[in-house]
């Protein structure tokens, strides 16, 4: 058994299968120890190799060190914390969904240009998430069109058509993006992902202000074929990433929770998911069975969520009233998490706008206004919180010590863009204190 800032603590590896790499003893061993109370139950996002992700849980154990030895939750006095670490297979989508540049009062700075090189670094990086010999031939037939692409709309319809050909399409969460990335021809994909993309950020002076901001270019301001190859690639990799992730949090995670109270039904499991990582822990509570006797999730935190903003919605398309609920409805609706669920989010999160205003444009919206904000039908949880949810709870995220109203069994947006700076900022001691005052209320 490892320690963390004080914390015991055990970590559990995942194959892109969902299945277990290893034994699961430790953490098994962890869960069943009679002293713990609570087991908060960590999870990476996209960009994290196995060393950073275990950086990224050391942070964050220092922070909630800090919050409890400093008194700021007093409630939680008496209880024991263990803390388990995922490590699950996202390394090898590494940067392509990559943002260069920062937030400014401006707008935001990004790369001036996408070469061939960088489109060859790009599509050898999703290699490895890809390893089956016929899908090694489609990467090699994508990268030998690269040449080709500024001077033949042939050879840009053709690129499009090889790697979309990678990846499924999610008719079950349609709110994720459109269909027309499937069903357009591989040159009109192209065309429509040929130019800059407008996104928005913080308004003037650094204050957020309204949350529509300031429309800026996301991605390559230059457009053209390379910027639409880059921007093909990142909708792949988005594609990839989301499916993996879904796939470890209800075929791995889950039945893993599920033997962890077997064993010991007392033990207070608390979900900790970050950007893709949050994808997995929504994805193993809404396969969970509903709270009882058990209660097998006590509280989940969704810090920087990569999915939909109406992933939880009741009702998310104008245009097919009542047909359409989100992803996750089932999170709430079934009972399945007896405390709050918190959602941190703010305008900070550049990168995690990339995919949804990507997916604003395939699906042909062209204004401005339309660039993966609140406003979107195309936009992502950490960006804008959960959208057309009924039991939302609107907050923001508090200075520690701070007062929650804490809702059981709710989602709570918590407006985070005076402590959040950018998508990987949720380590520090206002996370911390966020999730252990929502765990002292369970």
């Amino acid at each position: 058994m490892a320690d963390l800032s004080g914390f015991p603590s055990a970590e559990l590896q995942y194959d892109g299968a969902g299945n277990v790499s290893g034994t699961d003893h430790d953490l098994v061993a962890l869960a069943a120890d009679p002293s713990v109370t609570d087991l908060v139950v960590m999870a990476h996002g996209w960009n994290e190799d196995a060393a950073e992700a275990r950086q990224l849980y050391a942070n964050l154990a220092v922070s909630l060190r800090a919050v409890l030895d400093g008194g700021a939750v007093p409630q939680l006095a008496g209880r024991t914390i263990a803390i388990a670490g995922l490590i699950w297979p996202a390394k090898q989508f590494a940067d392509a969904l990559s943002l260069t540049g920062d937030v400014t009062g401006e707008g935001v700075t990004v790369a001036a240009g996408v070469s061939e090189r960088d489109l060859i670094g790009q599509i050898d990086a999703l290699r490895p998430a890809f390893p089956e010999q016929s899908a090694q031939k489609v990467l090699d037939e994508a990268a030998a069109l690269v040449p080709e692409l500024p001077h033949r709309a042939a050879a840009r319809g053709a690129f499009a058509d090889q790697l979309r050909s990678l990846v499924n399409p999610m008719p079950d969460d349609p709110a994720e993006g459109p269909m027309e990335f499937f069903t357009e021809s591989g040159t009109v994909v192209m065309e429509r992902l040929a130019e800059p993309i407008p996104m928005t950020a913080p308004a003037a002076g650094g204050d957020p202000g309204p949350r529509n901001g300031h429309a800026v270019a996301s991605a390559d301001p230059t457009g053209g074929s390379l910027a639409a190859a880059r921007n093909v690639l990142n909708y792949v990799t988005f594609y990839a990433m989301k499916n993996r992730s879904g796939v470890i949090g209800e075929q791995g995670l889950a039945p893993t929770i599920a033997k962890i109270k077997g064993e010991r039904p007392a033990v207070r499991v608390h979900l900790v998911g970050h950007s893709f990582g949050a994808r997995l822990v929504a994805a193993a509570a809404r396969v969970a069975p509903p709270a009882g006797p058990a209660d097998p999730i006590a509280t989940v935190a969704l810090l920087q969520a990569a999915f939909s903003h109406y992933g939880f919605s009741d009702d998310w398309d104008p245009n097919q009233p009542g047909a359409q609920t989100g992803y996750f409805r089932a999170d709430i609706t079934g009972n399945k998490v007896v405390g709050p669920i918190l959602i941190t989010y703010t305008v900070h999160d550049v990168p995690l706008g990339v995919p949804y205003a990507l997916a604003t444009r395939l699906a042909g919206h062209f204004a401005p206004s339309l660039a993966g904000d609140a406003g979107d039908t195309y936009g992502a949880l950490g960006r804008n919180g959960a959208q057309r949810t009924p039991e939302v709870v609107a907050g923001q995220l508090l200075a520690v010590g701070g007062s929650y109203n804490w809702q059981p069994g709710r989602p709570h947006n918590l407006l985070g863009d005076a402590f959040i700076a950018d998508h990987s900022a949720v380590t520090g001691r206002e996370i911390a204190y966020a999730l252990l005052s929502a765990i002292a209320t369970t």
